[in-house]
């Protein structure tokens, strides 16, 4: 296999052996990042619900992604934002980013209230959905996010006084940045409630912001799999080539 007419073929299927094998490698290192990922979500979705208010306050919130919270306390529409392309079934709009000031503190939680039309709404028209009065939120704990995915574009840090009305990431720091309270480092994820018909077919314009959980798939997904198919490859390789040289040889004497 390493004679001079096949030393140069040889090492290009020795290079082609350890990419398939450092693919595989890469499936699995894929795979348990999924099944850690997988752990978090569970761990915050079976967590029991969380009243948040002034007693709760100093729990390690960040650690808590995606456990269920009720929060009773006044939404500051005047402070809120919007986060742009955003979809609802297909159509595209915006998310309503709100402070809401948390009963008997002097601090704040963003909740995400929901989507809205792109028509409907026009950077900072908070009026066209208001929100007065104390409510009562349940929804889940997100973290912040600081940098945009793949390809995604950021947003730019707000200059002293400069407010921004609608921003791509829900990057808390940022935000509170321009908000004159302290803003806790999470946000919550508004859940549908009772008020909401059971399809959503069925919500008119009057149940706007649409409020939506995210829809998490828990599962090892293919990488599992793909790992197996580049091994074989790697073994397929591994093996039919010194057999493919065998018969060259012997074909090659026998002339």
């Amino acid at each position: 296999m390493f004679s001079r007419k096949r030393w140069w073929t040889t090492l290009l299927v020795l290079a082609a052996m350890v990419v398939m094998v450092r693919l595989g490698i890469w499936q699995l290192e894929r795979l348990e990042q999924r099944r850690v990922f997988n752990a978090h979500v569970l761990a915050g979705q079976m967590a029991s619900p969380l009243e948040l208010t002034a007693a709760t306050l100093k729990e390690p919130l960040e650690t808590m992604e995606y456990r269920t919270v009720t929060v009773t306390g006044e939404y500051d529409v005047e402070n809120q934002v919007a986060l742009r392309n955003r979809v609802w079934y297909g159509k595209p709009g915006y998310d309503l980013l709100t402070p809401l000031k948390i009963e008997g503190t002097d601090q704040a939680i963003l909740i995400n209230r929901g989507w809205v039309p792109a028509t409907g709404y026009a950077s900072g028209e908070a009026q066209t959905y208001p929100a007065w009065g104390e409510v009562t939120v349940i929804g889940i704990i997100r973290l912040s996010q600081t940098a945009p995915d793949f390809g995604g574009i950021g947003d730019p840090t707000p200059m002293p006084g400069e407010h921004l009305l609608v921003w791509n990431l829900t990057n808390i720091r940022a935000i509170a940045s321009q908000i004159p309270y302290t803003i806790l480092p999470v946000y919550l994820q508004r859940a549908p409630d009772a008020s909401l018909p059971a399809d959503v077919n069925d919500w008119t314009e009057a149940h706007l912001p649409y409020p939506g959980l995210p829809e998490i798939e828990i599962t090892e997904g293919p990488h599992m799999g793909y790992a197996l198919q580049w091994f074989t490859f790697a073994l397929i390789l591994g093996i039919g080539y010194p057999i493919f040289v065998a018969r060259q040889k012997q074909h090659e004497r026998s002339i």
